[in-house]
């Protein structure tokens, strides 16, 4: 390869007063992401610094204090952010760090563009027993879209990778909702199908008063099972796929399966937060990263 092909080959890097604001956005949300992603290559750790800082910004304006219309307003803008960014003019540090990881990876303004709708869905108000297509488009817009970004980044932008991402976010994110039903009662969501309720024979009424019904357990099974072939569903797409380039995803697969795999063990159990079972699901997600990442 020639040195100009090399060049080429490279992405073009962001100014470093903006990738600066970038890393420190990352680092101060206390997340264990960013002490992970330290350890992979810098073009790739630098790439999911800027994605995760973008998902970062607007989920906290879809969960902060603002009146909605403001969260509506501002989420809006963002939209208009990302046109800039797509349109080759971006005018924020955020966008600006995001444009070589855009150019070189390819990723899509649709993806950025369905996160922003995603979190919207939220802001708008609490999310009460959807329907199973509303929860299924909630979920490819909060974690298959991003998925679908990470992928490209691990270096898989092929139609496998793509199934992986649209599979697995929406495992991911089913899992969390099962694990975190109480979490989110408690601040009037709810994710749970309105389907699986009433084939549960559990009314909608409020959150708190649904997670406390005695058949509770069956709704959650329901999703359960939508949760477990949506792994079955990704473990086929990444034997498609190249298994080392994979390797982040296949990590996040394990840790989750073994959390779906815990919660059905129990009963499918509506977890406190300082419950014995909430903490092995920290320890168990903090472990695994530091195996993986080399730390432990």
């Amino acid at each position: 390869m020639t040195l100009a092909a090399e060049t080429s080959a490279m992405p073009r890097l962001p100014l470093p007063e903006d990738l600066a604001q970038v890393r420190a956005l990352v680092q101060e949300s206390g997340s264990s992401f960013y002490w992970a992603m330290r350890f992979l290559p810098r073009a790739k750790s630098d790439a999911l610094f800027a994605i995760y800082a973008f998902c970062r910004e607007v989920d906290d304006i879809a969960d902060g204090e603002m009146p909605l219309a403001e969260k509506v307003a501002v989420l809006g803008v963002w939209h208009r952010h990302i046109g800039d960014l797509f349109g080759g003019v971006p005018d924020k540090p955020l966008t600006r760090a995001l444009a070589p990881v855009v150019d070189h990876y390819g990723l899509r303004r649709a993806d950025f563009d369905a996160v922003i709708d995603g979190m919207e869905m939220d802001a708008r108000g609490p999310i009460i027993a959807p329907s199973l297509a509303t929860l299924d488009l909630y979920c490819d817009r909060v974690a298959s879209a991003v998925g679908r970004m990470c992928v490209a980044v691990f270096g898989e932008p092929t139609a496998p990778g793509a199934r992986v991402a649209d599979r697995l976010g929406r495992a991911l994110q089913l899992t969390n909702i099962l694990r975190d039903v109480a979490e989110d009662a408690a601040i009037g969501r709810l994710y749970l199908p309105v389907e699986f309720l009433e084939r549960a024979g559990v009314p909608v009424t409020t959150p708190k008063e649904v997670i406390a019904h005695p058949h509770i357990g069956r709704a959650l099974a329901l999703l359960g099972e939508m949760a477990e072939q949506a792994f079955a569903d990704a473990e086929h797409a990444l034997t498609l796929c190249n298994r080392e380039a994979m390797r982040p995803a296949v990590i996040m697969m394990k840790v989750y399966d073994r959390t779906l795999v815990r919660l059905r063990a129990e009963g499918w159990p509506v977890i406190r937060s300082s419950g014995s079972l909430a903490r092995f699901f920290a320890r168990t997600e903090k472990l695994v990263l530091a195996l993986y990442y080399g730390l432990a």
